[in-house]
């Protein structure tokens, strides 16, 4: 998926060098004409950016003042890079390299290795997990999962930061980082783990960003070599830059000064990988007579969500918040942000989903709707809430859209299809580039209506469809284009990365919603211990925090809600309060260090599960209980599968596995009758935990995670019987509607 936009999709290629800085502010002119020196551009979010740099590279290109393949601009992201590189296709400055660090020195590392070193360039290490496993056996250290991950982690941010193995205990001691295991024993699987990668002769990423760095800082004629073949450096999301990157960077550069860096200190949220901020804000420092140009001119967003984002730094403390933008909305005024509490997470979950479903109902497009959470364990519950809703959702950081199995089908199905021209039997009566598209796809599966629910199928149908609006917008855009011309295009964007929209709710971490944009953004879970997270313990750790939540709350075009909850399940202690970061911003909050009761307030909507709405159906009384401990060993537990199981994972299971099969068959019958899939009747993960606790009264079936009031009242009835060993009618009966 990439970023949403407003703009035509195919904008005709400007046809003069001034005409590549018509529609560019004054702030934005200024950053395309300082073409020569040191330039730092300092860009609040949702000011245009992006903007302001490609269309600098393209005036630079097309004005001559530029040659194309001496230009490298770098990112973060393939997906930022790939929409680079379509921005300024658009513009008429292709043959620009843009790319992210990893893959600018990839390319160099390959080209120069046999030279430099001789041979072959070792294998690269696609995934490390597995290696950093056995590293961990051979020290005898055994780690589960969750461990295995964060030690993974731990050592990309040890190379990042240069701190070799012997030197981790005490660099992690001094910046007081908060880490998984003993650094003494961190240590000791990263050394092993670096003896395992000489030994097997693979490299990891980070690896190829140190080896650039070495043979570029020995090599004096390959550093000249790569100097030649680049005079001019553009660096995007300067706050992420890690201290190898920044080494990298300046060997690239060597005692040049056409260096352009962009970036926002108040969006520095990747510290935990090495980033930091200091590199933007000593920028001037290091280069005196630097050209300095601040956008602060939002036009992203409506001055209510502005207003909240500038309310949340203006309570920042530290030296990235010293240099924070106050942003100013170019845009008419919209809704007010919504705060709304809730009794506990899955009430939060369903109440959410209510209202992604009214706003799609209002006409905003399932695309243009996201949801983002602190951890990605918190995505379960709103799938099974939306899927229960019926809304089409899409979790962030799936496979990349031209890579999908159906999406590649497509390409080679209107490639033969192009090919045949009229000869193709199948394009007989189909008028128009859309109408051939769309008898082609209807090969594959694609439909004129959506299939019912969610998951594999619906996702598949969603690919399609986002391949058939693509060709109505391109036909509009280059009217007479023939299936020959689509397919040109696609080849093009697949190179670049530069996907369609897929229609479909997003469920996003907010780190991973970083750099997208949504009309309708619903930024959930924001309690103490989530946000900010019960790790963060240090005052710039919390500051980092704060900033992830501007990150989440400047993703909003329109529309923004930002909502809690009191307890983590069903009749559970409502402990929990909501994040201080909005102390002195939500309706009847106090400020930060202020006395006064949280939560109260006019304004606030507090969601169904605080007060019992007119017209809703009763609830069963649920008994208040503490955090959801294993019901075996009697650890707490916070993944939430193991939740909804009330046990561990690796915690035997005392379930009837001939309830668990009359309850799967059950489910089966249930979601063919209401054309869902069968998840969103209860997961396979509820069902066994019903099976394994084979409650026989309402009270005891409504405690089970992922079954609450709203399940209990549509199917609790013939859940019990079942329990019971009763037999049940295969027909679903008629009961309340699913509201």
């Amino acid at each position: 998926m990439t970023a949403a936009t407003h703009s035509t999709l195919f904008p005709q290629v400007p046809e003069t060098p001034d005409a590549v800085l018509d529609g560019l502010d004054p702030e934005q002119r200024e950053v395309a004409l300082a073409l020569h020196g040191p330039v730092c551009v300092l860009a609040g979010a949702g000011t245009g950016k992006t903007r302001a740099i490609t269309h600098r590279i393209a005036y630079g290109v097309r004005a001559g003042i530029l040659q194309p393949a001496t230009v490298l601009a770098v990112t973060f992201t393939n997906r930022a890079a790939g929409e680079m590189r379509g921005r300024l296709r658009q513009l008429g400055a292709s043959g620009v390299q843009a790319r992210t660090f990893h893959s600018a020195a990839l390319r160099q590392l390959q080209y120069f290795w046999p030279k430099a070193v001789g041979g072959e360039l070792p294998r690269l290490l696609e995934r490390k997990v597995q290696l950093v496993a056995e590293a961990a056996a051979r020290c005898e250290i055994r780690l589960d999962r969750n461990e295995l991950r964060d030690v993974t982690s731990e050592i990309e941010w040890a190379k990042v930061t240069q701190t070799v193995p012997a030197d981790y205990p005490a660099a992690v001691a001094k910046i007081q980082r908060d880490v998984p295991r003993d650094p003494a024993v961190l240590s000791q699987i990263y050394a092993m783990y670096e003896q395992l990668k000489r030994d097997r002769s693979v490299i990891d990423f980070e690896d190829v960003l140190l080896l650039t760095v070495g043979i570029l800082q020995d090599r004096h004629d390959i550093a000249d070599h790569v100097r030649g073949q680049y005079q001019h450096f553009v660096v995007d999301e300067y706050q992420d830059v890690s201290p190898l990157q920044q080494r990298l960077l300046d060997l690239w550069v060597g005692d040049r000064d056409n260096l352009c860096v962009v970036g926002d200190a108040s969006q520095t949220i990747y510290s935990f990988t090495g980033a930091t901020p200091d590199h933007l804000l000593n920028f001037r420092t290091r280069h005196p007579g630097a050209t300095v140009v601040k956008l602060v001119r939002d036009y992203r967003s409506t001055p209510q969500v502005v207003h909240l984002a500038n309310g949340l730094l203006s309570q920042a403390r530290g030296r990235a918040a010293d240099h924070r933008l106050e942003l100013v909305s170019q845009r008419d005024r919209g809704p007010e942000p919504v705060y709304a509490e809730y009794a506990d997470e899955p009430t939060e979950a369903e109440g959410t989903a209510r209202r992604v479903r009214d706003l799609i109902a209002a006409g905003v497009p399932a695309g243009e709707i996201a949801v983002l959470y602190r951890v990605n364990s918190q995505s379960e519950v709103y799938e099974q809430a939306l899927a229960d809703a019926s809304v089409p959702y899409q979790l962030r950081g799936a496979e990349r859209f031209f890579e999908r199995a159906e999406v590649r089908e497509a390409g080679t199905a209107l490639r033969g299809a192009a090919r045949a021209g009229g000869n193709d039997s199948l394009l007989d009566g189909a008028e128009g580039l859309p109408s051939q598209v769309r008898a082609v796809l209807s090969t594959k599966g694609w439909t004129g209506r959506p299939p019912a629910g969610s998951g594999a199928v619906r996702d598949r149908w969603e690919s399609l469809a986002a391949l058939v609006r693509l060709a109505e917008d391109f036909e509009a855009a280059r009217p007479g284009a023939t299936l020959s011309d689509l397919v040109r295009e696609l080849d093009e964007r697949a190179a670049a990365q530069h996907a369609p929209t897929v229609q479909g709710v997003t469920l996003a971490s907010l780190h991973s919603a970083k750099g997208l944009e949504w009309d309708a953004v619903f930024l959930v879970g924001l309690t103490e211990g989530m946000m900010p997270i019960a790790y963060a313990k240090t005052d710039e750790q919390v500051e980092e925090e704060r900033r992830l939540l501007y990150v989440g709350v400047t993703r909003a075009r329109l529309h923004l809600s930002l909502s809690w909850a009191l307890a983590r399940s069903p009749g559970g202690r409502a402990g929990r309060r909501p994040t201080r970061f909005l102390n002195g911003l939500r309706p009847g909050s106090a400020p930060l260090g202020a006395r006064g009761g949280a939560g109260g307030g006019g304004g606030i909507d507090r969601g169904s599960g605080t007060t019992a709405g007119a017209g809703r159906a009763p609830t069963v009384e649920r008994k208040h209980r503490g955090p959801v401990r294993c019901r075996v060993c009697g650890r707490s537990l916070t993944d939430a599968g193991e939740v909804k199981l009330m046990r561990c994972e690796e915690c035997p299971s005392d379930m009837d596995e001939a309830l668990y099969g009359r309850l799967l068959d059950w489910r089966a019958d249930r979601a063919a009758g209401l054309s869902q899939p069968d998840y969103c009747v209860f997961t396979e993960k509820t069902l066994m935990a019903i099976a394994e606790a084979a409650p026989s009264t309402e009270g005891e079936l409504v405690v089970i995670p992922g079954v609450g009031n709203r399940k209990l009242i549509r199917f609790g009835t013939e859940v019990l019987a079942i329990c019971a060993g009763e037999t049940v009618a295969e027909e679903p009966r008629e009961g309340i509607a699913d509201t």
